[in-house]
């Protein structure tokens, strides 16, 4: 799953980008209204968490903007501001949920993950192509008894192909939609992790491959004899 948390607070930005990610999604992070509405027009994402004071522009102004052009991603509102008229114009613009500094970061993430399961973009979390299941309990790839532990990105790229079979995704997609906009990795990160994936896809006897599809990207395929 994809978030963007746009929080003017950088030490606190940080740490939930450490807490989230540590839950197996991909985060982006950005300081200001401005910013954030760069980003959330621009790209995909399944929850977005908004502080309501930022500079640019305010977190409501980036729901309001978000509604009018038809951006349906849930929306957690985070701010210091818990008084009543607050919470009332938020959700009135369209949030989906609302969360009071200073909260417990268990809650956050179960917040989260609530909102992610209402996004249109929301997956179930064991999924099957194959003879393949993708277990996102585990975080790992199986067939059979054999079984394989993934890494939070090999996860995301292999959720991202198990649920778009036969698409070819360019690196550069790839790229924005795993390791995010504001990632400091390099392209050949990305093929070094399917590299990875692969062997691991073989290592189980899987009947599915991330195929090279030349000069425009790469899509999972099953294999037929």
């Amino acid at each position: 799953m994809r978030i963007l948390i746009a929080e003017d607070e950088v030490a606190t930005a940080k740490a939930l980008k450490v807490l989230l990610e540590k839950v197996k999604y991909s985060v982006d992070i950005v300081h200001t209204g401005t910013d954030a509405w760069d980003y959330v027009s621009g790209s995909n994402y399944d929850v977005v968490v908004l502080d309501i004071m930022m500079p640019g522009m305010s977190g409501l102004d980036v729901l309001i903007n978000m509604r009018k052009n038809q951006i349906k991603t849930p929306v957690l509102m985070l701010t210091a501001k818990a008084e009543l008229e607050d919470r009332v114009a938020g959700l009135d613009a369209g949030a989906d949920d609302y969360l009071p500094k200073p909260f417990a970061t268990s809650e956050l993430i179960a917040r989260v993950k609530a909102l992610g399961r209402r996004s249109e973009n929301y997956n179930d979390t064991v999924q099957e192509i194959g003879n393949l299941i993708l277990d996102g309990n585990r975080y790992e790839m199986r067939v059979g008894e054999r079984a394989v532990t993934l890494t939070n990105k090999e996860y995301q790229l292999m959720e991202l192909f198990v649920t778009h079979p036969g698409f070819v995704f360019s690196t550069d997609h790839l790229m924005e939609k795993i390791w995010g906009l504001d990632t400091d990795s390099e392209v050949d990160v990305v093929w070094t992790t399917i590299g990875y994936v692969r062997k691991k896809l073989r290592s189980i006897d899987a009947d599915v491959e991330i195929k090279t599809i030349r000069g425009a990207g790469y899509s999972l395929e099953v294999i037929t004899c």
